[in-house]
């Protein structure tokens, strides 16, 4: 971050963009619900004769790319609260109190509200479905579920969040180094790809799972952002408000 202590104005947001893509993301895995997409996809990457899902069993994907992948991401969280804590004790490192306040909560919320949700919503993995070798009834997300003695907890997903939990860092970024946000975005949405990619693989998560999970962390990151560092000039505020009196 650039040495300058005083609060950086913020670029205009495109509110339009950043909620309308979202929005239609989201309409668009309601509407996904009415076709057998999800279940198309995991049929790909499924296969009884050779032991079920391709990726079930791989060390590479279940040591390295969920366990050690997610070890990594924690890390990069204890070190943002370890920046914030030092805000209090270094001169230095106060002017950005702020961003390591807003960096460490929405990292810590993105990937908070995973689990009460899996709770709630009780959505079937597919390796858990008789479609797949397992015992459990498919349903579809708003659909009741069907009577069983093992609830699912696999929507939304889990380790997607880990890697789409990374878009606080193009937030935290976004005022004093736009470029560098910018290449926090892109490697947000590619390590949660990944990570969205590799439990597909395993039978642990259908698509829709992974891309509800994507709206979820990004709508969690903008929030926070907008709450505690959205500070836009003055000339545009005069001009939001002069559109909405």
């Amino acid at each position: 971050m650039p040495s300058t202590s005083a609060v950086p104005v913020s670029k205009p947001l495109n509110f339009w963009l950043c909620l309308g893509i979202p929005a239609v993301a989201a309409l668009l895995m309601l509407l996904l619900e009415l076709t057998s997409l999800d279940m198309d996809l995991a049929k790909r990457f499924y296969n009884a004769a050779d032991g079920g899902f391709i990726g079930r069993y791989s060390f590479f994907l279940e040591d390295i790319l969920h366990d050690r992948a997610k070890q990594l991401v924690i890390l990069f969280s204890v070190l943002a609260i370890l920046g914030l804590i030092g805000t209090f004790i270094l001169q230095r490192l106060k002017p950005y109190r702020r961003e390591l306040v807003c960096l460490v909560l929405s990292l810590g919320l993105a990937t908070a509200f995973v689990s009460p949700l899996k709770t709630i919503t009780a959505v079937q993995c597919p390796w858990s479905l008789k479609e797949f070798g397992g015992q459990e009834t498919y349903s579809e997300l708003l659909s009741p579920r069907p009577p069983t003695d093992k609830p699912g907890r696999c929507w939304p997903g889990g380790h997607a969040a880990t890697g789409f939990a990374l878009f606080a860092w193009f937030f935290a970024l976004r005022d004093r180094r736009p470029r560098m946000a910018r290449k926090a975005f892109i490697f947000a949405v590619a390590l949660g790809s990944v990570f969205s990619v590799s439990r597909m693989l395993q039978g642990a998560h259908f698509f829709s799972h992974n891309v509800w999970t994507a709206i979820f962390c990004w709508l969690i990151c903008l929030g926070l952002y907008c709450l505690l560092l959205y500070r836009p000039s003055r000339v545009e505020a005069a001009n939001t408000q002069a559109v909405n009196p």
